[in-house]
């Protein structure tokens, strides 16, 4: 098959994986962990020096990181039925800003939270570290929160690739209360994202590895 993803669906190969399934693209799922030694073997490091997933292999071209996967991947097949990528310039800056932006702004407390809130071993999770970043993530939200005053999605009129790179990084706060409670409006363009098929599709492959 020319085209695989590389990556276990518990983690961030999630999102090219879900850019995957909302575009019905015919590929190869490379479940591979990124404990153990498994992204460390040369032939995982000719794909990716880092050593890190996901990758995407389209025939030879590489991609890694998880967000360029995702652009890489709505760009690539935007020629089908249903398409991710921009389609006027207006929408290519809004995918470009807001998925940069969700990675400089949000990720590294959104998973902080996660982390500290239901992921570790509750014997190692300290709850004043996702309590403040929790706090954190107020201010980027009141970004967002006021973006989706007027609109429904991120991009134009319709679900792009930006909507699944920015849900992609909420979705691990979406049991932040407060977050959400000041937030009404990232609360429900976040469920409504996340109730879709493909984004469903991809937690199924998170129960079943």
């Amino acid at each position: 098959m020319a085209l695989k993803i590389y990556g276990t669906a518990a983690s961030r190969a999630a999102r090219p994986l879900w850019v995957a399934e909302e575009l019905g693209l015919d590929y190869e799922h490379m479940d591979l962990p990124y404990l153990g030694g498994a992204t460390r073997t040369p032939e995982f490091l000719a794909l990716n020096p880092n050593g890190r997933i996901p990758v995407v292999d389209d025939d030879g071209v590489l991609v890694w990181e998880s967000m360029a996967c995702a652009l890489y991947l709505a760009e690539r097949f935007k020629g089908g039925g249903l398409s991710l990528a921009a389609e006027t310039p207006a929408e290519l800056a809004d995918i470009l800003r807001w998925s940069f932006w969700v990675v400089n702004e949000c990720e590294k407390d959104a998973l902080t939270y996660l982390m500290h809130s239901a992921l570790m071993p509750p014997e190692r999770r300290k709850p004043q570290l996702a309590d403040e970043a929790q706090r954190r993530l107020l201010t980027p939200l009141r970004v967002l929160e006021q973006h989706l005053q007027t609109r429904r999605y991120l991009a134009g009129e319709r679900f792009t690739v930006a909507d699944v790179c920015v849900a992609s990084v909420m979705a691990w706060v979406q049991g932040a209360s407060a977050l959400m409670v000041q937030s009404p409006r990232v609360g429900e363009w976040l469920q409504h994202c996340l109730a879709r098929p493909a984004f469903q599709t991809v937690q199924l492959m998170i129960k079943s590895e």
